[in-house]
């Protein structure tokens, strides 16, 4: 595949150049304006009738300005990418640049993490009540505890499980199992482990990318993948550990599924092994079927398919043996789910207030680039009918099944708010649509991108 097309904004005559800017300009101030209605409207409802169950609409944080020691890496790191993040993007041999993104990417999560300090930002952050590390003990007899597990979902039940455990299959819950196993016991290890792992998830895209023929828009994309505002939430929270799971099952199957795979089918079953794994991680990851089938269609081969299937397949497999049926458990998540702050939080604000916090998290970069994603879209779906795909076709389609994943949760009524960590595994394939934005106007959206971060982090005491 060629590059040219994503090099054409950058050739466009003066007056061309300056109205696709300024529509830029006008997608990124809709975000903006967007979300600025969602707080408005949210804080409305909450004084008013004190349904929505957030302190600062439509964000699951409170107005509290402070800076940590985490405050000078962050802006150090926010203005080194913005300035060097392009050029070293191209320079790169392709495996460093792999390295460097996952490498950068959990630095940036750390770095706003510490803003909070480091107990509160991330050694104690996991040790809350709620969350999964407080269940730990109840898994000396991890057969048992699994067997039993649908069991303690609902409240009222005796020994209910917590919000987090109750909230997702067992394999969440399993992984801090794990750790504790294995020595890396507590609320550091555990938000290390997030941040280790969260912070692959750029890394996997860029893989997927270049998979699919999307070299050169993935390394367009690269310093936006590194430089996402979605990182405040990703440290220290599970989902983040979720995003890079999926986003890495969807690599191995970019992989699987491209020409001259050197181990197709075996990649493709290690692929379905980690969706797999996804699904029994939150149950709102079947949606990663949405991205799944994108890269099938991208690289026009569904013969990954058979064996991703398998893959996931084994994993259920395990999990139902011992004891615990996926369908029970997310039909008694639903009625636990409703049994706390969703019977009252309004469907009719948050299933557009949801969309606002997405815009958030993916920042003003990405807004922009969405606008790009949307108008080539016909022409992508057109491309479906050639070959090869080209690069902008393959970021076009990739881009719509993260927006098509993020519609579907939404309009479903399990996602009621606290979306800026629960949609990680989604918002982050909408990232690519920044490498359609011309190359010489990267370092402002990439400053622009890093600032939302270091503003929210700051100005905000965020609940995950």
């Amino acid at each position: 595949m060629t590059q040219p097309e994503l090099h054409r904004n950058d050739r466009e005559a003066p007056g061309a150049a300056l109205r696709g800017l300024r529509a830029d300009l006008t997608a990124a101030a809709l975000a903006v304006l967007l979300f600025a209605a969602a707080a408005v409207t949210g804080t409305w409802i909450e004084r008013t009738r004190g349904v929505l169950h957030v302190d600062w609409p439509p964000l699951y944080a409170s107005w509290l300005p402070h800076t940590g020691p985490g405050t000078v890496p962050a802006l150090a790191l926010a203005a080194a990418v913005a300035a060097c993040g392009p050029a070293a993007a191209r320079a790169l041999p392709w495996r460093a640049l792999v390295g460097a993104a996952w490498a950068v990417s959990a630095l940036w999560i750390a770095a706003l993490a510490l803003v909070d300090g480091w107990r509160r930002g991330i050694a104690d952050r996991l040790l809350s009540p709620h969350e999964y590390l407080s269940s730990v003990h109840r898994f000396e007899d991890a057969g048992a505890a699994l067997s039993t597990f649908t069991r303690h979902i609902l409240i009222g039940q005796p020994d209910n499980w917590p919000t987090h455990v109750a909230g997702h299959p067992p394999g969440a819950v399993l992984t801090f199992v794990a750790l504790d196993r294995i020595g890396l016991g507590g609320g550091a290890w555990a938000g290390l482990w997030c941040i280790l792992a969260g912070g692959s998830a750029a890394a996997a895209v860029l893989v997927a990318m270049r998979a699919l023929g999307a070299e050169g828009a993935a390394r367009r994309a690269a310093p936006f993948l590194v430089l996402l505002p979605a990182a405040v939430w990703a440290g220290v929270s599970a989902d983040g550990y979720f995003a890079a799971v999926t986003a890495w099952g969807l690599a191995l199957l970019a992989v699987g599924a491209s020409p001259g795979a050197r181990a197709p089918r075996s990649t493709a079953l290690a692929a379905g092994l980690l969706l797999g794994w996804a699904v029994y991680l939150s149950y709102g990851l079947v949606l990663a079927a949405v991205p799944a089938l994108a890269v099938l269609l991208c690289a026009r081969n569904a013969r990954p398919l058979p064996y991703a299937l398998a893959g996931a397949l084994v994993v259920a497999a395990a999990f139902t043996a011992a004891g615990f049926h996926w369908w029970e458990g997310y039909r008694l998540l639903v009625e636990r789910y409703y049994q706390g702050v969703a019977a009252v939080r309004p469907y009719a604000y948050w299933v557009w207030a949801n969309l606002a916090v997405a815009c958030l998290a993916v920042g003003p970069a990405t807004a922009a680039g969405l606008r790009r994603a949307l108008t080539g879209a016909p022409a992508a779906a057109g491309g479906l009918l050639r070959a090869p795909s080209r690069e902008a076709s393959t970021t076009v389609l990739l881009v719509a099944a993260g927006l098509g994943a993020i519609a579907v949760a939404t309009l479903s009524g399990m996602s009621k708010g606290e979306t800026e960590r629960i949609w990680l595994p989604f918002v982050l394939w909408l990232v690519p649509a920044a490498a359609l934005l011309p190359d010489r106007h990267h370092r402002g959206w990439l400053a622009a991108q890093g600032a939302t971060a270091l503003l929210v982090n700051h100005l905000l005491l965020t609940g995950w």
